[in-house]
């Protein structure tokens, strides 16, 4: 893995932070450095109309040293190697999703990694406002974390669309599997890859009397599994680590990681904002609700926030 600064967000809820752990193994294997990341807000101190703007300021940074000193003490508590020096930095702003880019942008990290919260005693989770945000809106990737474990010889999921003649999907589909591999080195683990493809549309079969809708699909399975036996032996995957199925891709994804029992699903992400996402959205949104594992969302090249313009 080419990740040398990782940007941990930290969830001020809690004492177990899995993101954090799971950005200390990351280090651990790469020697990347990393820093612990907290960003605070109370309305309530802007509020406070009586006092003056310096007095507000001096509120506000009372909050922040509070907090850092809670963060510092986290950090003692839970950052077991002598060899991994973790920073500290608590910041106050409205839109965590904005300090998180603003801070990794200006800061040249490479990697965000941030946990995800669990819907009260069942295993499904929730994504906030502030994961998607990330995920739309984050020049660099975007690892997301659950409560799986990342054992050695794991599997990991690259997650492509090799039917595709589209130039920018071919892209994302080599930094994905790229990724994949860089993690498989580093962990020792397996990388699979995982197409779907649609199946026959009903209204055409029902239009079109003389349709047949299994040639077609007949049709459609070649092209994915032979475009998928190019693709995997141009980057050394086995055929037996090669998943071509029929569905969409949150049905398939999440199926096949359960599968194999994945830890970890490499996935693309156009980052798409505004009424597109709204209307639209993104495969890796739909996708990342179904897994149980860790999800690390990656940006075509070339991607460019909107918070950069």
């Amino acid at each position: 893995m080419n990740y040398k600064k990782l940007l941990v967000v930290i969830d001020p809820t809690t004492e177990q932070q899995k993101a954090l752990k799971r950005a200390l193994l990351i280090a651990e294997k790469t020697g990347a450095s990393v820093t612990a990341f907290l960003s605070i807000y109370d309305f309530s101190y802007e509020m406070t109309t009586m006092l003056s703007v310096d007095e507000r300021e001096t509120m506000r940074q009372a909050v922040v040293d509070d907090r850092t000193e809670w963060l510092t003490e986290l950090l003692a508590k839970q950052v077991k190697s002598s060899s991994l020096a973790v920073d500290a930095k608590v910041v106050w702003h409205n839109r965590p999703f904005e300090s998180i880019i603003y801070e990794a942008i200006e800061q040249g990290f490479d990697l965000i990694v941030k946990g995800t919260h669990e819907h009260g005693g069942l295993k499904s989770v929730i994504f906030t406002p502030t994961d998607w945000h990330l995920m739309r809106k984050a020049p660099v990737p975007v690892l997301l974390v659950k409560e799986h474990d990342w054992p050695e010889q794991g599997q990991i999921i690259a997650a492509v669309n090799v039917g595709t003649a589209d130039e920018e999907h071919s892209s994302l589909n080599q930094k994905v599997t790229h990724t994949a591999l860089e993690f498989a080195r580093t962990l020792n683990g397996q990388v699979n890859l995982v197409n779907s493809y649609p199946g026959t549309p009903v209204n055409i079969a029902i239009e079109i009397p003389e349709f047949d809708p299994g040639s077609f699909n007949e049709s459609v399975r070649n092209h994915h599994n032979d475009a998928m036996k190019t693709f995997a032996s141009t980057h050394g995957v086995a055929p037996q680590h090669c998943f071509v199925k029929e569905g969409l891709p949150e049905d398939v994804i999440p199926a096949v990681a359960k599968e194999v029992d994945a830890e970890l699903v490499v996935i693309g992400t156009v980052g798409r904002h505004g009424i597109s996402a709204a209307l639209i959205g993104n495969t890796a949104e739909h996708v990342i609700d179904m897994l149980d594992c860790d999800v690390l969302a990656v940006k075509p090249d070339g991607f460019v926030s909107p918070l950069q313009k």
